[in-house]
């Protein structure tokens, strides 16, 4: 037979409160049907979790192991009956969200008209920075960051993953000629990252291997700019799905070296810190972005 909430609660009452009585009297029920529900709990158990004497309970060595598992049982539950409460409300209020320029435009700010007809009482406060930023110097509610995170002290939850692709303009092609090989980059203009060198190994098979080291022709700290720059016909451009889709589909810019590219993923997050409790518009926010960027 299993142990039930009822006796759980029971438990943790009369330890709290220092006696059946009390404990009876915290949870409006009789002193023989709390001393029952300890009964069964220590029977189903087979072991004494409070030793009785004729002027206090004290907890056995096992009745204190207990206590702790029962205590977080019991917290949990509380937790989730609190968080369903929450999304029964309307969440409102000013939710602060920071992400770099690109993903922010190209991802978020799409979705914000749907957002605000589901949420009209949420005040966005949407903020650009293409380097991560401090979030309780900056009083950012949510980041979202793009690639691996570094910062243990932050809570993260995946929203998806962006595939890179080396792409160029069909007016830079026609001025400069497609590369046949990886290696043929090396008689190219290539657009890179100022800020973040590792953006510049590209996911190409080639003479390096499983990446390309760029040479960089431009250089921009934000994806936005590396984008236009390619829309412009002046370089080729390695570069995450999220931006360049539209780009794509339209023809603007091609995808080079099919056969050769590495099947790259960035994954992306959005983080807040650990000892953040979770508002209803935080958990409205990152379950409406989540669902729609899968």
């Amino acid at each position: 037979m299993k142990t039930t909430l009822e006796e759980l609660l029971a438990f943790r009452a009369v330890v709290d409160t220092g006696s059946i009585t009390a404990a009876a009297e915290q949870l409006v029920q009789t002193v023989s049907g709390i001393s029952r529900a300890l009964s069964r709990l220590e029977k189903k158990l087979g072991t004494t979790l409070l030793r009785r004497t004729t002027r206090r309970l004290e907890l056995t060595e096992e009745g204190q192991a207990f206590l702790a598992r029962t205590r977080a049982i019991l917290d949990a539950i509380d937790a989730a009956e609190e968080e369903m409460a929450a999304r029964r409300e309307a969440p409102s209020g000013l939710l602060r969200v920071n992400a770099a320029s690109p993903f922010m435009l190209h991802a978020v700010v799409p979705l914000v008209a749907e957002f605000y007809q589901r949420y009209p009482a949420i005040h966005l406060e949407l903020n650009t920075d293409d380097l991560n930023v401090d979030l309780l110097a900056q009083r950012t509610d949510i980041a979202i960051r793009i690639g691996t995170l570094r910062d243990s002290t932050l809570h993260a939850r995946p929203l998806c993953s962006s595939r890179l692709r080396v792409l160029a303009s069909p007016v830079y092609l026609a001025q400069h000629g497609k590369p046949k090989r990886v290696a043929d980059l090396s008689q190219h203009a290539l657009i890179g990252n100022s800020q973040v060198p590792s953006l510049n190994d590209w996911p190409l098979r080639g003479p390096q291997g499983d990446h390309y080291r760029a040479t960089l022709a431009f250089s921009a700290s934000s994806g936005e700019t590396m984008r236009q720059l390619a829309l412009a016909g002046l370089g080729i451009v390695c570069l995450a799905d999220f931006m360049t889709e539209t780009d794509r589909k339209q023809g603007d810019l091609v995808q080079l070296f099919l056969r050769d590219t590495v099947d790259v993923r960035q994954p992306i997050n959005a983080v807040y810190y650990r000892n953040t409790a979770l508002s209803a518009r935080i958990t409205a926010f990152l379950d409406f972005l989540a669902a729609r960027l899968q």
